[in-house]
């Protein structure tokens, strides 16, 4: 989608953090945006800059685990913009860290229901009507870093995070002959709120018993770094991830990352599994046999992948 002006986006988990970073970058296009969120006071917040800067913006309470909700929600779109093109799926929560042993039900149900649940249902309602108008548009979905590569104590959100990797590459295989195109976002430390809105948002019957805000680690989770100056300094501004995504919604990229710094890690992931692969020699009636499921042993949506170069804005 090189033309991205008079078009329109729906982002979920639009009103702070790296949702509202897509969705003034998407105005800044030009854009007609649709943001949805659970918290009313962020989309208050979130209103109030798109009012004074007289941009084209709508807000939609949602939670993206209410399939009706989500139905509702894409009427109103027709009804405000006319019509859909991009669909931003990216709310998410993080819960159910700390160490294995200590993660039960509710943290696995409320972490798969939003992250990957609420994708499912984005896609599932959203993709129809993308489809209806047949001018083409665009599925971002936001993953993690921790949907390519694993880290100690962060079981639910790097399951449900690389499912949404999986789950996006599948799409855009499907997709290739619909000109929709497909994105997964990689975001490294990003300025926002994914703590806090992951507490106050997650369901009475999926919370654990005793739990405040700020949420106390437990004493025998692995000591980790809370938000600090030196933080600040490693994480994006919100904005400039927004950017990055509008670059490869406008050049068709399957993956979008933010920080370089993490290219050592996913090249260890990588070579890990290549040495893994059995070094014998090839079944050739296997092979002639598996050749003809192609997707299956080659996937040229990855060959598509252009390479990317600093920021051009």
């Amino acid at each position: 989608m090189k033309d991205l002006k008079d078009k329109v986006a729906f982002v979920t988990g639009g009103a702070s953090g790296i949702g509202l970073g897509i969705a003034k970058a998407c105005a800044r296009y030009g854009m007609k945006v649709v943001i949805a969120d659970m918290r009313q006071d962020a989309l208050d917040e979130a209103m109030a800059y798109f009012k004074e800067k007289k941009l084209p913006a709508h807000a939609v309470n949602l939670d993206v685990t209410d399939r009706a909700a989500y139905a509702r929600a894409a009427e109103e779109v027709q009804k405000v913009f006319g019509k859909l093109h991009v669909l931003v799926n990216n709310a998410g929560v993080g819960s159910g860290g700390g160490p294995v042993e200590n993660v039960n039900f509710k943290d696995w149900d409320y972490s798969v229901g939003v992250n990957l649940g609420g994708v499912i249902n984005g896609v599932v309602t959203m993709l129809p009507y993308i489809l209806k108008h047949g001018e083409g548009g665009h599925i971002v979905s936001t993953s993690s870093t921790l949907g390519i590569a694993a880290a100690e104590g962060m079981i639910c959100y790097c399951t449900t995070k690389f499912a949404v990797t999986g789950m996006m590459e599948a799409l855009a295989t499907d997709l290739q002959d619909k000109n929709i195109g497909v994105s997964i976002l990689f975001p490294g430390p990003t300025m926002g709120n994914l703590g806090y809105s992951s507490f106050v948002n997650r369901p009475e019957h999926l919370r654990n018993e005793g739990e405040t805000w700020p949420l106390k680690p437990p004493l025998d989770a692995p000591k980790r770094q809370g938000p600090s100056d030196a933080f600040k300094i490693a994480a994006m501004d919100p904005v400039e991830t927004g950017e990055r995504v509008l670059r490869a919604i406008r050049n068709n990229d399957l993956y979008i990352h933010t920080h370089p710094e993490f290219r050592a890690g996913y090249i260890t992931r990588h070579d890990a599994l290549i040495r893994a692969i059995p070094n014998e020699p090839k079944n050739q009636q296997r092979f002639d046999i598996i050749s003809k499921f192609r997707t299956v042993y080659y996937n040229d949506i990855y060959d598509k992948q252009q390479p990317v170069g600093p920021p051009d804005w």
